[in-house]
């Protein structure tokens, strides 16, 4: 398997359509990992159980606000939120970014609530189906860490998050622009620097020297 690996570079950067990428917002951004097949994480251990807990606590206040009128997904990566799906209103979208800022730890949230009806169950598989095949895509990948991605597709549109090199990003955006299903590219990233990111990568160890054979 592939793998994951903070001078942090701000930047959202929306990838318009399959053919090209526009739009930029003011966002946290950071780094990656090349190399061997090494199955890590670029977040630290604490880190992850902070991301797991944020979207479980977020999940779970969205819905005591909104019940069943609206479809949301939160996302977070290095507690960064990533807010997708779709809410009634306006105002409705306003509520869950401010409801989910309040929750412990979310350091950052990009909103990219839809104001629409609910997703179809089929619209949902759809993207299911979308997001496994740029998983696979990037696993097939050879000069990437699929593991320093975190993918979700909602209604077509891919997003990216993790800590990823600026060409490792530019990368894994060529990729996913051209799999099968994918109308739009979203990269919410952290970047770091190559060098920040040969220094996350495992060091070899040390060649020792056979032992002597020593003759009675």
């Amino acid at each position: 398997m592939s793998n994951s690996l903070r001078r942090a570079t701000l930047g959202l950067v929306l990838a318009g359509s399959v053919f090209g990428l526009s739009a930029c917002l003011p966002l946290v951004m950071g780094g990656a990992v090349m190399g061997g097949l090494v199955a890590t994480d670029r977040r630290t251990s604490g880190t992850v159980l902070e991301d797991e807990g944020i979207e479980l606590k977020a999940g779970n206040r969205v819905r005591e606000n909104l019940g069943e009128r609206a479809h949301v997904n939160v996302t977070s990566y290095n507690r960064q939120v990533l807010l997708t799906g779709e809410v009634p209103t306006a105002q409705d979208k306003q509520l869950v970014e401010q409801v989910v800022s309040r929750v412990e730890n979310v350091h950052n949230i990009v909103n990219e609530l839809a104001v629409l009806g609910n997703s179809t169950l089929t619209q949902r598989s759809s993207d299911t189906l979308v997001t496994g095949r740029v998983k696979a895509a990037l696993i097939d990948a050879k000069d990437l860490f699929a593991n320093a991605f975190k993918i979700s597709t909602e209604r077509g549109t891919t997003y990216m998050m993790g800590r990823v090199t600026e060409r490792e990003a530019k990368r894994a955006t060529e990729i996913i622009r051209n799999t099968s299903g994918v109308q739009r590219v979203v990269r919410v990233l952290e970047i770091i620097s190559e060098d920040e990111l040969a220094r996350m990568l495992p060091q070899p160890a040390p060649k020792t020297e056979p032992a002597p054979l020593v003759k009675n």
